[in-house]
């Protein structure tokens, strides 16, 4: 079956690395993670919040913005806190280049 006039910008398939984590934190937060590891992004993680569904592309810059984690996982300020200290182990730093 064709797809008709779709104008595609990309469309590549590449080998992943995904890490599954589920922990409470010390708030009693549950956080169930897909963590994706791709050569896409700049070297960021694909974070993706198995209960609600919510996926974000997170890097060491992206931790450091307040606010951020509170907005794109819908969590307390705590809650954001908390996640935050985790990914701050997983996440690395970014490589900016082409």
């Amino acid at each position: 079956m064709l797809l008709p006039d779709y104008d595609f910008m990309s469309d590549s398939t590449e080998e992943t690395s995904t890490r599954f984590v589920t922990f409470i934190s010390p708030g009693l937060k549950r956080f169930d993670l897909a963590v994706t590891t791709t050569n896409r992004f700049y070297g960021k993680k694909l974070v993706t919040d198995l209960q609600a569904g919510r996926t974000a592309i997170i890097g060491s810059d992206d931790l450091e913005e307040e606010g951020y984690l509170e907005h794109v996982f819908k969590l307390t300020e705590e809650e954001a806190e908390e996640l935050n200290q985790f990914l701050q182990l997983v996440v690395g730093t970014v490589n900016f280049t082409d």
